[in-house]
C-alpha cells in the first residue's frame, strides 16, 4: 500500500494528458525544496512552505507524510504556483510529524521527494520534589536553513506568553527552577533560523496542582492484643489526597525513632499490628504522611502501649503501669480487669491520675478456678478534638494461685458457736475435693465432695463422742496438682 496515492495520482494524470507530436514526455520535474515546517499556535496545525520547482511544465504538487523513509500522500495541489500547505488532520500536539513534497507535470511525471522537515514536539514534566518544570523538545533540521538556537516561551493561567530563556542550537531542554502551585503553565519553543525564519513547536500545558496533604493525623491508640503484639490505629484527615504513610517506632525514652513499615490508605484509616514489639517495654509510635517525593509532610501525635507490672508480697498484689502517652484528648479513666479463671469479668474503675493499685489476694482466692489470677489495665480517652475515642489496653500480668491446705486438729462441737464446725481451710477453689472422716474402728462418720461443707460432729443424727478420729483428704488444685492429706482430729466437748 506504500506510495499508493502517489501512483494513483500519476495514473490519473497520464490518462488525462494529451500526447505532443506523437511523443510521450517521460522527464520528471526538478524536486522542489521544502523550506519550513511550523505549527500554527492558534489551530495547532502544521504549515509547510516550499520553493517552486524550476521545471517549465509543473502542473502541481503533492504533499506527503514522511515515515521510515517512505512518503504517504496527504494531498494533491493542482496549482503550479502553490508553495504552501496546512495539514488539518495533524497529530502535532502529540508527536513530531515529518513531511516532504514533490512536483508533478502535465504528463503525470513526478519528481523525487524533497528534503524532509518535521515539526518540533515539545513536552513538559513537573518535578514537584525539587520545584522544577523540565521542558524538552526534538531538534529541528538545519537544512536547508541553519538553526541558530531555540527560544522557550511560557504562559501562566492563560496570561500572555513571555520568554523564559534561550539555548543554543545543540541543546534540547530547558528548566524552570521555580513555579507557583495550583496553576497552569503552558509552553512552546521556537527554532530560530537564519534569515529571520522561525519554526514554532506545538503548545503544551501542565498543571502544578500538588497533592493536598492531611491537615491532621490522629494516633487513635496503641493496644496490646495477647499473642499478637501491639495493634495501632490511626485516623487521617478525610480531605487528604496523600495515600502513602511511614510508620516509626522507638523503644524506651533514650532510643531514636526507626522506620518499621510503609503503609497505604485511601479511606482515612490505618491499622497495623506490630508483632515484633516486646509488650513488656514501652514502645512509642508515630505515623507520617509521605508525598510523591517520599518526604514526610505531617506527623501524628505519639502513641504508646501501657506496660503493667506486678509484685506480690504475702497477701498483697502491687500493680503499677505507665500513663498513656500523648492522646490529643485526655485520659478519662483507667479500668483494671481481673481474671480469676472465668474471663476478665471483674473490673475496678481507677481515676486518671492514678497509676497504681493494691489488690488483696485473699479477697479473690476463693474465686480462682485456674492456676493464676491475671490482670490488665485499659485506658479510655475523652475530649478528642476529632471526636475519636481511643481505648488502649496493657499487657496481661499474672501471679500464681497460692495452693495451701490447713487442717485443724481439734474442734469442739458443743453448740457454743465457737469452733463448732470442722473442715480443711483451702487458699483456693479446688477442681476436685473429697473429705472422709472415720472413727478409730474405720467406720466412716462423715464424707463430702463439697469443699464448702463442714462436719458438725454428729453421726446419723447422734453427737460423736469425745475422742480421736481420722480424716483423709484428696484435692486437685486449679494448677492441676493432686494432693492427698491425712491426719487425726480430736473431738472435745466443753460442756
Amino acid at each position: 500500500m506504500r506510495m499508493y496515492f502517489r501512483y494513483l495520482m500519476i495514473i490519473v494524470l497520464v490518462a488525462s494528458a494529451e500526447p505532443v507530436c506523437g511523443q510521450t514526455d517521460e522527464e520528471s520535474p526538478v524536486t522542489p525544496v521544502l523550506n519550513l515546517v511550523t505549527v500554527n499556535q492558534l489551530t495547532g496545525n502544521p504549515e509547510l512552505t516550499w520553493s517552486l520547482s524550476p521545471s517549465p511544465d509543473v502542473a502541481g504538487y503533492v504533499v506527503y507524510s514522511y515515515q521510515d523513509g517512505e512518503g504517504y500522500a496527504l494531498d494533491t495541489l493542482y496549482n503550479p504556483t502553490a508553495s504552501s500547505y496546512t495539514y488539518y488532520g495533524s497529530g502535532a500536539s502529540y508527536f513530531s510529524e515529518a513531511f516532504v513534497v514533490a512536483a508533478f507535470d502535465s504528463s503525470g511525471n513526478i519528481s523525487p521527494l524533497s528534503n524532509e522537515l518535521h515539526t518540533i514536539f515539545t513536552e513538559v514534566r513537573i518535578d514537584s520534589c525539587n520545584n522544577k518544570i523540565n521542558i524538552t523538545w526534538n531538534s529541528y533540521p538545519s537544512q536547508p536553513i541553519d538553526v541558530t538556537g531555540y527560544t522557550i516561551f511560557y504562559s501562566v493561567n492563560g496570561g500572555i506568553y513571555t520568554e523564559a530563556g534561550e539555548v543554543t542550537e545543540n541543546i534540547n531542554n530547558f528548566v524552570i527552577n521555580e513555579f507557583t502551585i495550583d496553576s497552569e503553565y503552558c509552553f512552546f519553543v521556537n527554532a530560530n533560523l537564519e534569515d529571520d525564519f522561525v519554526s514554532v513547536s506545538n503548545k503544551t500545558c501542565i498543571s502544578t496542582r500538588m497533592q493536598r496533604p492531611p491537615q491532621w493525623i490522629n494516633a487513635d491508640y496503641a493496644t496490646v492484643i495477647p499473642d499478637a503484639g501491639i495493634v495501632l490505629t490511626f485516623t487521617i484527615d478525610p480531605l487528604s489526597e496523600i495515600s502513602l504513610f511511614l510508620l516509626e517506632r522507638k523503644t524506651g525514652v533514650s532510643s531514636d525513632f526507626q522506620q518499621i513499615a510503609h503503609l497505604s490508605s485511601d479511606n482515612g484509616k490505618i491499622e497495623y499490628t506490630d508483632n515484633q514489639a516486646d509488650v513488656r517495654i514501652i514502645n512509642y509510635y508515630r505515623l507520617s504522611a509521605v508525598n510523591n517525593c517520599n518526604i514526610p509532610v505531617i506527623t501524628s501525635n505519639i502513641s504508646s502501649n501501657i506496660v503493667l507490672s506486678l509484685e506480690r508480697a504475702a497477701d498483697e498484689i502491687q500493680l503499677a503501669w505507665n500513663s498513656y502517652k500523648a492522646w490529643l484528648g485526655s485520659v478519662d479513666s483507667y479500668t483494671l480487669y481481673i481474671n480469676t479463671g472465668s474471663g476478665f469479668d471483674d473490673n475496678i474503675i481507677i481515676l486518671p491520675g492514678d497509676t497504681t493499685k493494691t489488690i488483696i489476694y485473699s479477697d479473690y482466692m476463693y474465686k480462682t478456678t485456674e492456676s493464676e489470677i491475671c490482670f490488665f489495665v485499659s485506658a479510655l480517652e475523652s475530649s478528642n478534638p476529632y471526636d475519636i475515642t481511643g481505648e488502649s489496653r496493657s499487657n496481661i500480668a499474672c501471679t500464681e494461685v497460692t495452693e495451701n491446705i490447713t487442717v485443724p486438729n481439734v474442734f469442739t462441737p458443743d453448740g457454743d458457736l465457737v469452733n463448732d464446725l470442722f473442715r480443711p481451710v483451702l487458699s483456693f477453689t479446688p477442681v476436685y475435693y473429697n473429705l472422709v472422716i472415720s472413727d478409730r474402728h474405720g467406720r466412716i462418720v462423715f464424707e463430702t465432695k463439697d469443699h464448702t461443707e463442714s462436719w458438725d460432729g454428729s453421726y446419723n443424727g447422734t453427737a460423736f463422742p469425745e475422742g480421736v478420729c481420722l480424716w483423709f483428704l484428696q484435692v486437685t488444685t486449679p494448677s492441676g496438682k493432686r494432693m492427698s492429706r491425712t491426719g487425726t482430729l480430736t473431738v472435745i466437748k466443753n460442756r
